[in-house]
């Protein structure tokens, strides 16, 4: 059960910011105690990898806290993201940590399996991000653009860290994005529903 909280915090991580999941796993196993991938997975924590995988992280940083270019990212990161979001579960669901010292062969009879897993959890979260900063935008004439870009980051720092460190955490985050989904849905509703009210004006007598 830890490894399914393990991936799936990862994954969602990386919905958010493709990077910093991945970034979080291979610096903990290369400098820390707290992580230690597999073999399959070593390739994270090697030091050129962490290396152009920091680079890209810095890249995204930045693009996704300028106006008009974040929405370019976003377009551009509906594969990075979902693909991190595969690598961040996988990685996840088959490392020792700290809160999960006896990885079982989770999935291990079908090695794509989580990584599938992974992709749709980061796809749902990305796509929610991709949809939700238009309308931040919009609202904030931009203005809001690096603040929500902020929050995103710190909430993937979050999940990360917490995938690891303390699995259970985790739960709390799903539910924070389930909500955070439905508020984002019903409010894209209310304002195509009031759409063609605004537009239709009865005639004047």
């Amino acid at each position: 059960m830890l490894e399914l909280l393990t991936g799936t915090g990862l994954a969602l991580a990386a919905g958010l910011n493709a990077w910093i999941p991945l970034v979080v796993v291979g610096a903990l196993d290369r400098f820390t105690s707290v992580v230690e991938l597999p073999p399959a997975w070593a390739w994270l924590s090697n030091e050129w990898v962490l290396g152009i995988l920091v680079v890209l992280l810095v890249i995204e940083f930045v693009a996704d806290k300028i106006p008009g270019v974040d929405t370019v990212n976003d377009v551009v990161q509906t594969v990075i993201r979902p693909t991190a979001g595969g690598l961040a579960f996988g990685s996840g669901v088959d490392a020792t940590t700290v809160a999960v010292t006896d990885p079982e062969a989770f999935f291990s009879s079908q090695q794509w399996i989580p990584i599938a897993v992974g992709v749709v959890l980061a796809l749902g979260v990305h796509l929610a991000k991709a949809a939700a900063r238009p309308v931040v935008n919009a609202a904030t004439a931009g203005v809001g653009a690096p603040v929500a870009s902020a929050v995103e980051d710190a909430g993937s720092f979050a999940l990360a860290f917490a995938a690891l460190l303390a699995p259970v955490l985790v739960v709390l985050g799903l539910a924070v994005v389930v909500m955070l989904v439905v508020v984002l849905v019903r409010r894209r509703r209310a304002t195509r529903a009031a759409r063609p009210r605004a537009a239709f004006r009865p005639p004047s007598t």
